[in-house]
């Protein structure tokens, strides 16, 4: 597997042609789960017949899965082995590979799936400077979405990105393995000149497995791969504040976790590699929509628009918490440490699915304030509305 390249070429929108007249490629990559790998390629040969084909990419299994070149709806599979586990850089692999005709790739992880083919249309219709389409995920056994992402990073298990706008970027960074590495793929897409939007038409269910994950493991790779993330793209007058901030966060979710040694250990290979990152730092104003930032300020000021508030409590706190609190404090709002003191309720994270079911679960709970949700997308699909 060779290294991500960086690149620096920017992405023509006038070479995505927006009718839709060719195949999509599905992608997933897959280490050790056959059982779990069946089930997905069922659920996808439950789909509609579409002009499709699948790539399966496994990392290193001890042996290859066994999988028909044929889904029950006609869709054909090809398998695809590597000697060593790539961790999400696999999914190069399966780009690499796709059929040249296919527009969009869609990642998906060996369990997931979306649950119909209405999204594959709507692929057509998008804007050429669109170069990534974030699914609605849902955790069917939890009965939630799922965690993470922001309005333009998406989450790697529920995502079609253009092909040529994923060959030009360089594709998944090999280094980051697991986590955190499609903030870096959706930083790069920005830079080249593209955006990322969400797709309510696009449902994708996520059966996610969590057994035998270590924790530990998995606090060291976020703490070290968000720093990279920051160490490459923040704008050097909000670096080294966002950097105290990622540490402060996730020492406080290893302490309650119980693995601060494995986040102790991600912090040291942090230090150790950070000097080595490429800096391409945003603009501030790209920042702000790659952090969200930008979002909450515009849905903020809408609602303000709609109707004026003076005091709003921030309730189901989540990710970039602090981008809901600083458009509230930019229009002029005070926030109430008493949501019953409060006019409103605003949602306090940028992270797509956390918002829109906080917002759901709010507004189930009749309470008598007015709930906001801080990005104008989420709030049209509490409403059943699509925001273009």
């Amino acid at each position: 597997m060779q290294k991500t390249k960086d690149s620096s070429l920017r992405y023509s929108a006038s070479s995505a042609n927006s009718a839709f007249s060719s195949p999509i490629t599905y992608v997933l990559p897959t280490r050790h789960r056959p059982e779990i790998l069946s089930r997905t390629l069922a659920a996808l040969g439950a789909l509609p017949r579409h002009d499709a084909e699948v790539i399966i990419v496994d990392n290193a299994s001890d042996r290859l899965p066994k999988v028909e070149r044929t889904l029950a709806n006609g869709i054909g599979t090809r398998v695809i082995g590597l000697d060593e586990n790539a961790g999400a850089a696999a999914r190069n692999v399966g780009v690499h590979a796709s059929d040249p005709a296919s527009k969009w790739i869609v990642m998906l992880d060996d369990d997931s799936h979306p649950i119909s083919t209405d999204f594959v249309g709507v692929l057509g219709g998008m804007a050429g400077d669109v170069l990534a389409v974030s699914a609605d995920i849902h955790l069917p056994a939890e009965r939630r979405r799922e965690d993470g992402g922001l309005p333009e990073v998406f989450i790697g298990c529920g995502v079609a990105v253009r092909r040529d706008a994923f060959l030009a970027s360089g594709g998944y960074d090999h280094s980051f393995n697991y986590y955190a590495e499609e903030y870096d793929l959706a930083a790069r897409l920005m830079l080249m000149g593209g955006r990322v939007v969400f797709e309510h038409r696009f449902v994708v269910h996520h059966h996610k497995v969590t057994a035998g994950r270590d924790k530990g493991v998995i606090l060291g790779r976020l703490i070290r791969n968000n720093g990279w993330v920051t160490q490459r793209y923040a704008p050097e007058e909000r670096r080294r504040a966002e950097l105290r901030h990622l540490r402060a966060r996730y020492r406080a979710i290893a302490e309650k976790e119980g693995v601060t040694e494995g986040f102790g250990a991600g912090l040291v290979e942090l230090k150790r590699t950070i000097r080595g990152q490429t800096r391409r730092a945003m603009t501030p104003e790209m920042h702000d929509r790659f952090t969200g930032a930008a979002q909450a300020l515009e849905a903020v000021r809408h609602a303000m628009w709609e109707r004026a508030f003076r005091t709003a409590a921030v309730i189901a706190r989540g990710k970039n918490d602090w981008a809901v609190e600083r458009a509230l404090f930019e229009c002029g709002v005070s926030i109430a440490c008493d949501p019953g003191e409060a006019e409103v309720l605003v949602i306090g994270t940028m992270s797509p699915g956390p918002m829109i079911d906080g917002v759901l679960r709010a507004a189930g709970e009749m309470r008598s304030q007015r709930i906001i949700a801080p990005w104008r997308t989420a709030a049209s699909v509490k409403t059943g509305r699509h925001a273009a």
